[in-house]
Parts: C-alpha cells; sequence; structure tokens
C-alpha cells in the first residue's frame, strides 16, 4: 500500500491510500477499511464535482439565452425550459450538500453505518446510493412509518 501526505485546511496532516482504479470495495473485507473509505471519498468528490460542473454550464447557458424571442410560443417554450432546468440545479444543490455531509461522515469515522442502528449499510447499497444514512432495512421501517402518518 502507498501512503502519501496531504495537507488539509493549511493545519490538518491527513495519510491518504492510493487505490487502482478497478478496485471495487468486497465484503471480504474489513468494512470501511482505509482502502474502501478512500474509494467512497473519491467517489462521491468525483460526483461532486460532475454537478458542480453542469451547474456551471447550467449558468453560462441561463446568461447567454438571455434573449428576447419574437414568437409567443417559443418564449413559452424557453420559459418551461429554464424552470426545468432551475428545478433540477436546485435538487443538485441538496444533492450536492448531502454529498458534503457524506464526506464529513468520512472524516469523522461515521460513514457507511446506518444513523439509527449503528450498522453497516451494506456495499451494494453504498455503491448505489453512497450517500445513504440508513441502512436499507431501517429506511424501509421509516417509509412505512411515512405512509401510516400519510
Amino acid at each position: 500500500m502507498y501512503y502519501e501526505i496531504v495537507l488539509i485546511n493549511r493545519l490538518q496532516l491527513k495519510y491518504m491510500v492510493k487505490i487502482s482504479k478497478k478496485y471495487k470495495p468486497t465484503k471480504k473485507e474489513k468494512f470501511m477499511n482505509v482502502k474502501m473509505k478512500e474509494y467512497f471519498r473519491q467517489k462521491l468528490e468525483n460526483w461532486k464535482n460532475e454537478l458542480l460542473k453542469e451547474s456551471s454550464q447550467t449558468l453560462n447557458n441561463l446568461q447567454t439565452e438571455n434573449e428576447a424571442k419574437p414568437d409567443m410560443t417559443d418564449r413559452a417554450s424557453e420559459e418551461i425550459d429554464r424552470t426545468f432546468e432551475l428545478r433540477t440545479r436546485d435538487r443538485e444543490r441538496k444533492l450536492i450538500n448531502k454529498i458534503d455531509a457524506a464526506l464529513r461522515r468520512l472524516e469523522d469515522g461515521t460513514y457507511g453505518y446506518c444513523e439509527e442502528t449503528g450498522e453497516p449499510i451494506s456495499l451494494k447499497r453504498l455503491e448505489a446510493r453512497p450517500v445513504a444514512t440508513l441502512s436499507l432495512e431501517a429506511q424501509e421501517m421509516h417509509e412505512k412509518a411515512e405512509k401510516r402518518l400519510n
């Protein structure tokens, strides 16, 4: 294993493991070992960077497409597209907040563990939803409780 010292926030030193691009966490490994944490950190960072890139492109598009269309149908269509795009970006902004929270959990050692039970969240679930805070069972119980309330 290779370790690299990285300066974070000018005050903290952190050791990071280099992992191969082909690495995938398995059940055979110790849950949330150093390699696994680095894998999910990279996955979350890449996802966040992609969302930020798309958001920046949307902002550029909205600024350049600010010309008035003479046809009412064109204007209406453009307004619908703009509203849809802004709604999508708002959902992505909320997702970025969840990604940041997941990165903080990685730092404090709580990432990958269910907030309700303290049990490990399955690797399959974390692969599908890296920002998950509840195990599948706890999530299902929450959803059932919500249905009963509604």
